[in-house]
């Protein structure tokens, strides 16, 4: 355990239930080598206790993104398992973690000492049946509901909204604590709040997803689209949801198409009023010079679109220790954005020792994960997005209220109505702003009271059998 004593607010967690939830998708989501057309969705039920005896739950969720989190040639299916498999490890893992602390402080030791041995062990006994490590990434997404779970737990306890506990009075440790001297020391004594938002930002621009496969045009329709209501081509989405902000996936091995695929999107969204554009390439290429040539190429023949791309999205292999590239000259021309590389703050600040400028924050990589990452990369002058792991049902709520709080280039990302958006009708129907995109944001003053505000959504959808539960 990090410290001797604590204070009378820690809590330890006392007993888990993981739930999988599938999910079809209505269209097939392309990105990077592979296509996403069905997702399982761990949902946890965490339970607390404090040191006067006190009890409380707290509820976590994130998509099991098999190929974002796990690129491989090894079959899907057996990947698919192994997450499912791990994940039931970790609901034992967590239940018998037995360190008291604040949310924070027990998320970011169980990843730091506790995920990396599992994850060791689980490689070892699988590794004759896959071939294949199953890596980090993977890891920290299968563990990320239980983090999730546990923070809106503690605000559960305390009878109070989860961001305002990130304070001196509930946290046994600053960021120095954390940092050490990789903190500039002005801002070792900082708790977590210092760099929140003030008032979180209950209306937030919104960023579409446009995937390598989504049709832009009627010309692009083989006819297999679904015809279910929900729009298909580009202008549709923008006219409906009054879209300003377009991600445009490319594929990073073919610099033809992608050029050629972000002015064929430029070109019917400037028109309708889409002012923003990033381009995600998935950690596909492999030299930076393919990334100089497109932005080069960019500004020289099509100004407006260059001056409309916001930033790049995580172009390189995410393992950066593997290939430590130099990034500086991409990042003098625009932003340059970790994404799959961002585990933890460690991960950032080897990012932005070659040159990284930005940091995508995701909660599918832990509540406790992302906080620390965002408080490391501000007080490195980096700047910060909030990014979507098509997060549908719970998983909407945490994702969002991250972007709420913490200081965003510009909004959040939310692409879970374009691929399922009748997975989260139940949640839908009580908050309604947070899963319905108009006038290009979402709204989340719906949402409100102790925990991540979700006591309203807990029981609403009827649930499977546990796949596990466990207690000490």
């Amino acid at each position: 355990m990090f410290f001797q004593t604590g204070k009378p607010t820690d809590v330890r967690i006392v007993s888990t239930e993981l739930y999988f939830l599938p999910v079809q998708t209505r269209v097939p989501l392309k990105f990077g080598r592979e296509t996403l057309s069905s997702v399982t969705c761990a949902r946890v039920r965490l339970t607390i206790v404090d040191r006067q005896g006190r009890s409380a739950e707290g509820w976590g969720e994130t998509p099991l993104s098999v190929q974002w989190v796990w690129p491989s040639s090894v079959a899907y299916n057996e990947r698919h398992e192994a997450l499912r498999l791990f994940s039931r490890m970790l609901a034992q893992a967590w239940a018998h973690f037995i360190d008291w602390g604040h949310p924070i402080e027990l998320g970011s030791d169980f990843s730091h000492l506790m995920l990396p041995r599992l994850l060791e062990d689980f490689n070892d006994s699988a590794l004759a049946t896959l071939q294949e490590s199953m890596p980090l990434l993977a890891a920290l997404v299968c563990s990320s509901p239980f983090d999730l779970a546990l923070h809106d737990a503690y605000g559960n306890l305390h009878e109070r909204p989860t961001y305002s506990t990130y304070t001196p009075e509930f946290m046994n440790r600053d960021l120095g604590d954390y940092f050490g001297s990789a903190l500039p020391e002005g801002a070792r004594t900082g708790s977590a709040l210092g760099f929140l938002r003030p008032k979180p930002e209950l209306r937030l621009p919104v960023w579409h997803l446009v995937g390598g496969l989504d049709p832009l045009t009627s010309a692009d329709l083989t006819g297999q689209e679904p015809n279910d209501g929900y729009p298909v081509l580009l202008s549709d989405w923008i006219r409906r949801d009054g879209l300003r902000c377009l991600k445009v996936k490319l594929r990073g091995t073919d610099w033809e198409w992608d050029y050629q695929r972000i002015r064929a999107v430029a070109a019917i969204a400037l028109p309708l009023g889409v002012k923003d554009f990033t381009a995600d390439f998935n950690c596909t290429v492999q030299d930076p010079e393919y990334v100089l040539s497109f932005l080069a190429r960019l500004a020289a023949d099509d100004g407006q679109v260059y001056e409309s791309l916001l930033y790049v999205e995580q172009p390189f292999e995410y393992e950066l220790e593997r290939r430590r590239l130099d990034v500086s000259r991409i990042a003098r021309l625009k932003p340059l954005f970790l994404d799959e590389s961002a585990h933890d703050w460690r991960c950032v600040a080897t990012g932005h020792s070659l040159g990284w400028n930005g940091v995508a924050l995701k909660t599918c990589k832990t509540q406790s994960g992302a906080l620390l990452s965002a408080a490391w990369a501000l007080a490195h002058g980096m700047q910060l997005m909030v990014q979507d792991l098509t997060n549908p049902m719970l998983a909407q709520v945490t994702h969002c209220l991250l972007a709420a709080h913490v200081p965003t280039l510009m909004g959040v990302e939310s692409n879970a109505n374009q691929f399922y958006p009748e997975a989260s009708l139940p949640e839908a129907a009580v908050f309604p702003g947070l899963y319905t995109r108009r006038e290009g944001v979402v709204d989340l003053s719906d949402l409100r009271g102790n925990g991540f505000g979700m006591v309203a959504a807990y029981r609403i959808r009827k649930l499977p059998d546990p796949a596990i539960s466990c207690g000490t």
